[in-house]
Order: structure tokens, then sequence, then C-alpha cells
């Protein structure tokens, strides 16, 4: 979370830009997005060639080459120069140079076309670059904090689903998932990509860098990464976020993946998402493949099929969904949980507690873990009552202490240890008979036992002798106040 020196910092960002004319929100977060990422690219760009200098090698996959044209197009070049030949030089070149990034047909270049720079004078630009290099944001978490405190400052930013998973829980979902390194991983409702990052950053913490082959690398680059957004805005993020983890060519749908165009199918090994949940969708723009399936508007339920759909045969998925989805007694509801826990293989309900996503919304939600299988399987689900997610619960979210998340990715990693719970524990397992009693209910209220402590009370007779004790002394202090009252009124 932003906190201390670095949210000042970014809140004085913010007023720069207003105070120098740029006042739409979501224009300050795109071009504080495209020069931190410029700024980025020239970190990096200063990473390999150390590595190469160590190592006595020449550099790796260099982004800016040895030419006096591209490197005066880096960030620690120009933060130098004076304002006017800073602002011309930004303004062209180094825009045009990373609209081109990677060459001009890649995916990346398709989002970033649009890309341009909307500070209007140079004095500002200047003090913008400077407050820029003051902010230390090589560490991803970092960077990925200071986009979801940006994206907190929209007022419409709860309300229209733009906003970021928070980076601890999309770690938590990949490390459940564990990412292999043969599968093709998706986000139907990509957003900024966090979901993508986090599984890119899965396969780097736990695998030994020598699985990064040439053939891996290329595998990892173009085709093991995948996702839906409909906002041009996002998409342009979520292709920066990207291209920064060694994903150059992602494959990034831009629009609605609930639309008929969308048409993908039994394509994806794991998905990872945490779709739109607020609002309804116009009948006619919705994908028949699902409406034939699930009879609803409701985008929450809608993903749910389409994570279905798109996933192949042994595919698996963590989800997050409202609350609603788990005991919502109207028909859609109760069918996709029916279609998730009969017709595939249901694992895991991860009940998380309602401050997770503020200061965006205050929405209790909940992870589903599945296995499409087309043939059933589910047996024991596993319910785990999330308390505390190392933060608290309220609009600041500062961190604590209390963190079940390490308890939950030890706990999932071993399920049949899980059998000897009893149902008055944080986390048990529930058998599927019990749940198709239910009616397919999957909150964990429903099956969670609460044990109450005995109190023990005095008798009537005792409790009556207290009041009379109690009567007895106001009855005393009244008197004496009187008397005080009384004589008070004869001296004067």
């Amino acid at each position: 979370m932003i906190v201390g020196e670095m949210k000042t910092s970014i809140d004085n960002l913010w007023m720069r830009f207003h105070s120098g004319g740029v006042t739409n929100p979501m224009d300050v977060i795109k071009q504080i997005t495209y020069l931190m990422f410029i700024k980025r690219l020239d970190e990096i760009q200063t990473a390999k060639e150390k590595k190469a200098l160590r190592l006595n090698q020449p550099i790796d996959f260099p982004i800016f080459d040895q030419t006096d044209e591209q490197q005066e197009l880096r960030w620690s070049r120009f933060k130098n120069l004076d304002a006017q030949s800073m602002f011309d030089l930004v303004r062209t070149r180094v825009f045009d140079f990373i609209k081109e990034l990677g060459g001009k047909d890649t995916t990346f270049a398709r989002y970033m076309q649009n890309a341009y720079l909307a500070i209007p004078t140079p004095l500002v630009l200047e003090q913008v670059v400077a407050m820029i290099s003051e902010l230390e944001m090589s560490d991803q978490d970092t960077k990925g904090d200071v986009y979801e405190y940006m994206l907190s400052k929209i007022a419409s930013s709860g309300d229209n689903g733009q906003f970021r998973t928070p980076r601890h829980i999309a770690k938590m979902m990949a490390e459940l998932m564990c990412p292999q390194l043969d599968d093709t991983i998706c986000d139907p409702a990509c957003g900024t990509a966090g979901f993508l990052v986090a599984a890119s950053e899965y396969i780097k913490t736990y695998y030994d860098a020598t699985v990064f082959t040439k053939e891996f690398s290329e595998y990892y680059s173009k085709e093991m990464f995948h996702g839906c957004e409909f906002d041009e805005m996002m998409i342009g993020i979520a292709a920066m976020n990207l291209m920064l983890h060694g994903v150059e060519q992602p494959d990034l749908y831009d629009k609605s993946s609930l639309d008929e165009d969308y048409a993908v199918a039994d394509r994806y090994s794991l998905v990872l998402a945490n779709p739109p949940f607020k609002g309804s969708l116009d009948s006619n723009t919705i994908a028949k493949s699902l409406s034939s399936v699930l009879k609803t508007k409701k985008t929450e339920l809608l993903f749910l099929a389409l994570i279905l759909r798109i996933l192949k045969v042994g595919g698996r998925c963590a989800s997050i969904v409202p609350d609603g989805v788990l005991f919502g007694a109207d028909k859609a509801a109760k069918g996709i949980r029916q279609i998730i826990v009969d017709e595939h293989k249901l694992e895991a309900v991860i009940s998380m507690p309602s401050g997770v996503f503020k200061p965006y919304a205050g929405v209790s939600t909940a992870i589903l873990i599945f296995t499409k299988t087309n043939s059933g399987g589910t047996d024991n689900v596993w319910f785990y009552d999330m308390r505390s997610d190392g933060f608290t619960l309220n609009d600041k979210r500062t961190p604590i202490e209390e963190n079940d998340i390490p308890d939950i990715l030890s706990r999932y990693s071993d399920l049949e240890a899980e059998r000897s719970r009893t149902r008055t524990d944080q986390s048990f397992l529930v058998p599927v008979s019990e749940i198709r009693e239910q009616g397919y209910d999957l909150s964990i209220n429903k099956y969670k036992e609460v044990v109450y402590e005995a109190k023990k009370y005095d008798s009537p007779s005792v409790i009556l002798d207290r009041l009379s004790v109690l009567d007895s002394n106001i009855s005393a202090l009244t008197a004496e106040l009187s008397a005080l009252i009384k004589k008070g009124g004869a001296d004067e």
C-alpha cells in the first residue's frame, strides 16, 4: 500500500498536473503511466548494461541500441536537458520510440498507437520529470501499488469496475494455482494486467532461470499470456505492464469478452480473474453461447459461464466473485453454481472480508477455485474464512500483523490434512452431497458452526436485592442533596 512519503509524492505530482492544465483524472493517470514507463525502460537498460559488464558479455536484448540517436531517448539523458529541448524531444522522438517498441506490427505497438504527450508546456514537463525522477519504483510491488493509489483517486473507479485487484491478493491467487511452464494463461477482464503479471512473476520466482531457454522465452513472450479489456486506456497500461515483464507480444483483445465477436472456446489451461460485477448488459450484446447457458444480464454470472467456455478440459480457474453469486436464489445464480458443482470440479471457496477492495468498494467477495472437466468430479469442497489479509479493513488499509494468506496457501497445498478439521475451525471440507442438499448454496455461513460461550447470570432474587440496595443508596443521596440545597437557601 502507498503510505507516507511515497503517498505525498504522488499527491504532489497529481496536483502539479492539475495546476499545469491536465485536469481529467484519467488523462493524468495516462500521462503519469507513460512517463513512468519511459523511466522504467531506462532503469531496465541500465540493469542489463551492468550485468553485461559484470559478465563481460554483450547486452542481452537491449532496449536502446548504442547509437547517439537512441541514447538521447533515455530518461537519464533527457531529464538533464533544458525545459524546451526536453519538451521537443519527449513530445516527438521519445513517444515515437515507445509506440514502435519491439516492432511496428507488435501487439504493444497496436495498443500504444494513440499515445501522446498531453502536458501543455515545457515548464510543466520539466517539473513533472523531476518529480518522477525522485520516485523509487524499481520494486514491482511499489509500482503496482502506485497504479492502485492513482486509480483510487478517480471517484467513479469503484462504480465502473476500473479498479485494480490488490497486488497481494493477485499474488496469493497465482500461488494457489501454481502456473506451469506449459500453461496458457488468460484473464478475460484483465484491466491493467495485474493477474497476468502475478502469474509471470510466479514463474520467474519459483522456476530456475535455466528454464528460460530460447524456445521457452519465445513462448513466454508471445503465447503464454492472454487478456481481454474493453477500456482503451486500461489495455494500454496492460500492454506496458506486460512488456516490462518480458511479455513483449501478449494476446490482448480490446473489446468485451462477453461480446459475440469473442469466439474463443476450449483454449486456456489457467484463468485468473476478477471480473466486473456491477450492473447488467444489454441482452443484444451478449454472446449467444453464453445467453444459451444462462438467461441473465448480470456480468458476474456471465463471466463464470465465459470462463467455463474458454477453458480447455482440465483447465483450472481462480476467480473472485461477489458474495451474492454464492447464495443468490434466482435461477441464473443457482444454475451456474449447479453447473460448476455437478458438471465440473469445484475445489475451494475462500471467503474474503468486505474491506479487501477498499477504498474502491466495500462489497464482500470470495474466490472460487474449480477445474473444467465436463464430467463432474466435485467430492469435498474446501471452505476458508479469511478474516484478515494483512491490512486494516478500512479505507486507509494500513499494514497489520494479522494475515491469513500464509495459512491459506499452506492449508490449500495439503487438503488431505483438512479432513480432520471441524466446522468450528477457520477452514474445513464439506461433502458435495451436503452442498446439493442445501440447494447449491456456497456461502461459508451455511456450513460453519458457531460456538457460543455459555453465560451464567445470577438468580432473579439476587439481582433484585442488588437493585434494592442501589435504590436505597440513591434515596439517601437524594435526601442529602436536598438538605444541602435547603441549607444553602437559608444561608442566603
